[in-house]
C-alpha cells in the first residue's frame, strides 16, 4: 500500500548530507524494494519507508565526516542509507553525491545518478572500439536509451530491442531499432548484423535475455544490467559505480549532450503513486521524474 505522510525533517547522519528535494528520479527499484524483493538496499529500513532512490536538490545541513560539499551546494546522488527521494527533504549519502555543475539543470541532473551512471559503468566494461556493434534489450526505458545515447557518442553502431511505442525515442536518437512484439528477434538480428554481436547489454532479463545472449561474438561481451543469472550464459553483470567521481563524469557527459535523458513524463509529489505505477508496468518510454520542489 502507498500512502502519503508527514515526517520530520531527517538529521542527517555522518557521512550524510540533508537536502531540500526539487526532482526525484522514478526508478524500477523503486517498486522492487516497495515489493520487499532487494535486500540491504535502501539502509535496509523497515516498513513504511519513503520510496525513490535519486534526487537532486539544494543541501540544507551536513553530517559528521562530510567532505566537498556545503551547504547551499545544488546537488544530485543517491538515497543508499534509506532516506527515500519522493519527499520534499531526504538525506544522501554524501561519498554518493556530486554537486551539480554550471549550466545542466536539476531535472536532467536527477536523472543520471541511476541511468547515467549505469550507461558509463556498463560502456566502460565493455570497452569497445569505435564501430563495433551492440545490441541494446530494452532500449526504451530511461537506462536504456542511455547506454544507447552513450553508444552512439562513442561511435558504436546500436540495435535496439522494445516495444512499438519506445521505437520513436529510440530511434530518434540514431538506434535500428527490432520490435519484439511484431517480429522474430534472434532473425531480425542476424539479419542486421550477421557477423554477430561484439556486445550486448541487457535491460529485460529472463526468457529475453536468453534469447538474445547467443547473438553475441563473444559471451563474455553479455552484460545484463538485472539479471545476475547472466552468468550462467558465460556473461558478465554489470559492474557499478555510484561514488562522486562517476556522478561527476555523468554530469559533463549531460552538460555535453551526450547523456541527454528523454524525458517522457513528469508528475508532482502528489502523483507520485502514478509516477511509479507508469514505470511499474514496464512499458513507459524513457525517463520518469517528480518534481518536488
Amino acid at each position: 500500500m502507498q500512502e502519503f505522510f508527514d515526517r520530520p525533517d531527517p538529521i542527517p547522519g555522518r557521512g550524510e548530507v540533508l537536502i531540500r528535494v526539487d526532482v526525484a528520479g522514478v526508478n524500477p527499484l523503486d517498486h522492487l524494494l516497495r515489493s520487499g524483493l532487494v535486500d540491504g538496499l535502501d539502509g535496509g529500513r523497515v516498513f513504511p519507508r519513503v520510496l525513490g532512490m535519486e534526487a537532486a536538490g539544494t543541501v540544507l545541513a551536513l553530517g559528521e565526516d562530510v567532505n566537498g560539499l556545503e551547504v547551499g551546494d545544488a546537488v544530485f546522488g543517491f538515497a543508499l542509507t534509506g532516506g527515500g527521494t519522493y519527499a520534499e527533504t531526504t538525506v544522501l549519502s554524501a561519498p554518493n553525491t556530486a554537486r551539480i555543475p554550471d549550466g545542466l539543470s536539476a531535472t536532467v541532473a536527477a536523472t543520471l545518478p541511476v541511468a547515467g551512471t549505469t550507461a558509463v559503468d556498463v560502456l566502460d566494461q565493455l570497452g569497445l572500439p569505435a564501430g563495433a556493434t551492440v545490441l541494446v534489450n530494452g532500449v526504451g526505458g530511461g537506462v536504456g536509451l542511455a547506454v544507447a545515447r552513450l553508444a552512439i557518442g562513442r561511435e558504436l553502431r546500436v540495435i535496439g530491442v522494445g516495444s512499438t511505442a519506445k521505437r520513436e525515442h529510440a530511434e530518434g536518437i540514431g538506434v535500428w531499432f527490432i520490435d519484439y512484439t511484431a517480429e522474430d528477434v534472434a532473425a531480425a538480428a542476424r539479419d542486421l548484423v550477421p557477423g554477430g554481436f561484439d556486445a550486448i547489454v541487457d535491460l529485460v532479463g529472463g526468457t529475453s535475455l536468453r534469447t538474445v545472449a547467443p547473438l553475441a561474438r563473444n559471451p563474455l561481451n553479455v552484460i545484463a544490467v538485472g539479471d545476475m543469472s547472466v552468468t550462467d550464459l558465460g556473461g558478465r553483470f554489470v559492474e557499478r559505480r555510484v561514488d562522486r567521481e562517476n556522478l561527476e563524469r555523468s554530469a559533463r557527459l549531460a552538460l555535453d549532450g551526450v547523456l541527454a535523458p528523454v524525458i517522457t513524463a513528469v508528475h508532482p509529489l502528489s502523483d507520485a503513486p502514478a509516477a511509479l505505477a507508469t514505470v511499474e508496468n514496464g512499458h513507459t518510454s524513457g525517463k520518469v521524474i517528480i518534481k518536488v520542489a
